[in-house]
């Protein structure tokens, strides 16, 4: 009696080889749309590159480009020393 499930032959139960899942590239939305402009007084623009917690998001989650995601991270700093962007978000204060 041979069992199925350890037959070379059905290779249905061999693990995959190598990667799991190919990576999506994302496009930069600045280099894509040349009309986007990155300003640290626009504050309902940058707040898709901070998380809910406040904390400047990754390359990977938000797909902009190397040179961008600098700018992206200048223009977060400078609105949170100026004020018009909190540097953290307080769960407990509701805001």
């Amino acid at each position: 009696m041979s069992n199925p499930r350890r037959s070379v032959e059905g290779g249905a139960e061999e693990a995959p080889r190598g990667r799991r899942f190919a990576p999506i590239r994302k496009a930069c939305p600045f280099c894509a749309d040349k009309t986007l402009k990155l300003d640290y007084k626009d504050v309902d623009g940058l707040r898709r590159f901070i998380t809910d917690r406040g904390k400047i998001r990754a390359r990977r989650k938000t797909g902009a480009c190397a040179k961008h995601q600098r700018a992206v991270a200048v223009a977060v700093k400078r609105a949170r020393t100026i004020a018009i962007m909190p540097f953290v978000s307080d769960p407990t204060r509701g805001g």
